[in-house]
């Protein structure tokens, strides 16, 4: 019961953070110069075509009047309508989010699996070589700017090896998988089309290993951390003394203990990961979110820029909802 009373408490304090999202990308982005409407009609408009725009829009009430009628419309479950395209936000994000999703996944299950391996055996072997090579590793990784990786990465295996595509989720002969989740590698099996999971699995590998550089390498740092702080603990010592052997000692006794600042960093990866595929989907054209929101910044489409933001922000805080449930499975002594 307690457990289920936190749940139900935290659910309920996401509703004023929710409002609290809303309000500040509202002055935000209603902040930044420029004239939708003047977009939408085109610099040659006249004033009169302008104006139409303007009222049909609800742009030309005041933006108090603006926001309570979007606050009115999100209780609806209604995100508005697009500037760019009149479509509804909630549509075009159904559209979007499926790709920017599985990139995400990928990268974090390249982050976890990855990351544990190095940092335990870093924990492991300290300060040998493998140790310095890990760290060094972790160092560049946490150093290097995604957008720098990204065109270092085109240039050598798109352009000058030919090894890997350079953009897009699926090559422009091959028809996409049909639709049934959205993410094209789960797609592609249902389907049972082997040359297309190929294809799709070969546009994967670029971004998402560009996209988890960062992550990986600071998973990495706090496994390594961890299972040091672990290793040294008295249980450990008497775990060895026993006679248990050093892979039984270390997966059954001390990798479990060091999960809860993995499990803590995992989860706010997984937020940051959403959030900031926007530069490494600009940058492979990556048809996700971030694109989406690149142009409708570009084209200050308010309510698509909202409702990506929000969207973001709903995601972060339930992930950090799970994070803190499974704090309670994994030490007893938690309790809510």
């Amino acid at each position: 019961m307690g457990i289920l009373f936190y749940i139900v408490k935290r659910l309920l304090a996401l509703v004023p953070v929710i409002i609290g999202v809303t309000l500040l990308v509202f002055i935000i982005s209603h902040a930044i110069p420029g004239d939708p409407a003047r977009m939408m009609a085109g610099q040659k408009a006249s004033a009169q075509a302008v104006e139409h725009i303007r009222r049909s829009l609800g742009l030309d009430r005041p933006l108090p009047v603006q926001y309570v009628s979007y606050l009115g419309d999100l209780l609806r479950g209604h995100l508005g309508f697009s500037i760019r395209n009149q479509r509804p936000v909630i549509a075009d994000l159904r559209d979007f989010f499926p790709a920017t999703l599985e990139l995400t996944l990928a990268s974090m299950l390249l982050c976890v699996s990855v990351g544990l391996v190095l940092g335990i055996v870093s924990a492991i072997r300290r300060n040998r070589l493998s140790d310095h090579i890990i760290r060094i590793f972790s160092v560049v990784g946490v150093s290097t700017p995604v957008f720098w990786l990204g065109l270092m990465l085109l240039v050598l295996f798109y352009r000058n090896l030919g090894w890997l595509p350079g953009s897009g989720r699926i090559d422009i002969s091959l028809s996409p998988p049909a639709h049934v989740t959205g993410l094209y590698v789960i797609d592609a099996l249902l389907e049972g089309s082997w040359d297309k999971l190929r294809d799709v699995l070969a546009h994967l590998i670029l971004p998402a290993f560009c996209l988890s550089s960062v992550y990986l390498a600071v998973i990495t740092r706090i496994v390594r951390s961890s299972m040091i702080e672990v290793l040294g603990q008295d249980y450990v010592t008497t775990a060895r003394a026993n006679g248990l052997s050093e892979m039984r000692v270390v997966m059954k006794h001390a990798f479990k203990n060091s999960l809860i600042p993995t499990v803590t960093i995992t989860g706010l990866s997984i937020g940051e990961l959403l959030g900031g595929a926007v530069l490494t989907e600009t940058i492979f054209a990556w048809p996700g979110m971030g694109k989406y929101v690149v142009d409708s910044i570009d084209f200050l489409d308010f309510p698509a820029i909202m409702g990506f933001t929000l969207l973001i922000a709903l995601v972060y805080m339930l992930i950090n909802l799970c994070v803190d449930v499974v704090y309670a499975f994994l030490n007893p002594q938690i309790r809510y």
